[in-house]
């Protein structure tokens, strides 16, 4: 009996040992990684995620989601001799005085990651590359992605054009989150027909492999594509300085992932990198749901009213990525709104159902009424009588007063008869 316990201790140590290893020691060969949970931002792993690093073509992530918020996908943009000029690294050979849609050239830009398609894009939504760099940090600084400067729209090298793994990845959550950036990210191939400037078609191949790359590569002793089941996008870069640096979001069941891997060393360890963080993220975490919308909380009292409590529901669904052993150990807390009184509508604001996780706030979700609760005439004159008790402690003075004055006079008739007599 006791060799069966001493085992089955020993089993759960080692369980426990492994489990702890896989969650700290991913042996990732990039400079800086991280992988959040897109639906609510959280870090589940990072390996060196607030290191300034260079982010060569991932940089394009923020280029584009400024030109689908702030151009028309149909309009015309003229390239002029500057975007030529400064052009280095991939292109698409844009000339002066040639026209493309704006469409195209975000195609050009996070499919085949044309930096001459960059300046192009960002002269004609700001009318200088200057300007819309100026965009580009302030949109940065917006999106909580403090560690970052960018000197220009494509990521060529410059010593002070940096970023973090953290910041990269709340750059690509916020821009996956738009439909139109995730068209373009999400397009294995493109194709641009002749322009005014230009007789042959030019055809264009995403370089992201996560979408649809064959070439095998050895991941924990495993050979597998590059390819990734349920990725799609988001973004590539390389320069000799920033190394090999890759964005990817991945889907699979009810849960979505954002992987950032920046300066790894060769193709093969970029991808392997990524596909050993999404793997983490899809075997270590479920994105469980912690409440479901119009689930009942509680019967909150309601001051006033007809009714004297009415039922408080969940607002929407609450979800948060836990793994198995942690899932038993989150906790709820109500807190209500001061003074709930009638009359209350339908779908008001009641409180709000906060979510622990061995004691650190992991999010909340609003409690709202399911009726409508009108005010109890009866006591709402009793409100206003109650209200007002001022005015009976006046007249009671005053009543007193007069019942004082009243016997004062009576004692003074009183001896002005004993004094007649």
């Amino acid at each position: 009996m006791k060799k069966v316990a001493f085992l089955l201790i020993i089993t759960i140590l080692l369980s426990t040992y492994s489990l702890s290893f896989a969650e700290t020691n991913l042996k990732l060969q990039s400079e800086g990684s991280v992988l959040m949970d897109y639906d609510t931002g959280k870090i589940l792993y990072d390996h060196n995620m607030d290191k300034p690093l260079f982010p060569a073509s991932t940089t394009k992530i923020m280029t584009a989601i400024l030109a689908i918020e702030n151009g028309n996908l149909d309009d015309i943009v003229t390239v002029d001799q500057e975007v030529v000029s400064l052009t280095e690294g991939s292109n698409i050979a844009l000339e002066p005085g040639e026209k493309l849609t704006m469409e195209q050239l975000l195609y050009a830009l996070l499919v085949q990651s044309a930096n001459d398609a960059a300046y192009a894009i960002a002269k004609h939504v700001s009318g200088s590359i200057d300007g819309f760099v100026k965009l580009m940090n302030q949109k940065a600084k917006e999106l909580g992605a403090t560690n970052t400067n960018f000197i220009n729209p494509n990521g060529l090298h410059d010593d002070k054009h940096v970023t973090t793994a953290q910041d990269l990845a709340l750059i690509g959550r916020y821009a996956m989150e738009n439909e139109t950036f995730r068209k373009f990210v999400n397009t294995p191939k493109y194709t641009i027909g002749p322009t005014n400037k230009k007789t042959e078609t030019r055809h264009l191949w995403n370089t992201n492999n996560l979408l649809a790359g064959s070439a095998l590569i050895n991941v924990d002793g495993v050979n597998v594509p590059y390819k990734y089941e349920g990725a799609s996008g988001v973004k590539t870069g390389t320069t000799s300085q920033a190394g090999n640096c890759l964005v990817s979001f991945a889907e699979k069941d009810n849960q979505k992932l954002i992987a950032v891997v920046l300066k790894a060393t060769g193709e093969a360890n970029v991808y392997g990198d990524s596909h050993k963080l999404l793997n983490y993220g899809f075997n270590t975490f479920d994105n469980d749901i912690l409440a479901y919308a119009n689930e009942f909380v509680e019967n909150i009292e309601i001051k006033d009213g007809k009714q004297l409590y009415v039922a408080g529901v969940m607002e929407n669904d609450f979800s948060y990525p836990v793994t198995a052993d942690s899932l038993g150990n989150i906790e709820r807390k109500i807190v209500l709104r001061e003074n709930l009184q009638a009359p209350i509508k339908k779908g008001d604001l009641l409180g709000v159902t906060e979510f622990y996780l061995e004691g650190e706030n992991i999010g909340k979700t609003n409690i709202i009424s399911t009726m409508e609760v009108d005010v109890d005439p009866s006591s709402n004159i009793l409100h206003k009588i109650f209200s007002r008790w001022y005015l009976f402690v006046l007249f009671a003075i005053i009543v007193l007063r007069l019942q004082f004055l009243q016997k004062k006079k009576k004692r003074r008739y009183r001896r002005s008869s004993y004094s007649i007599r």
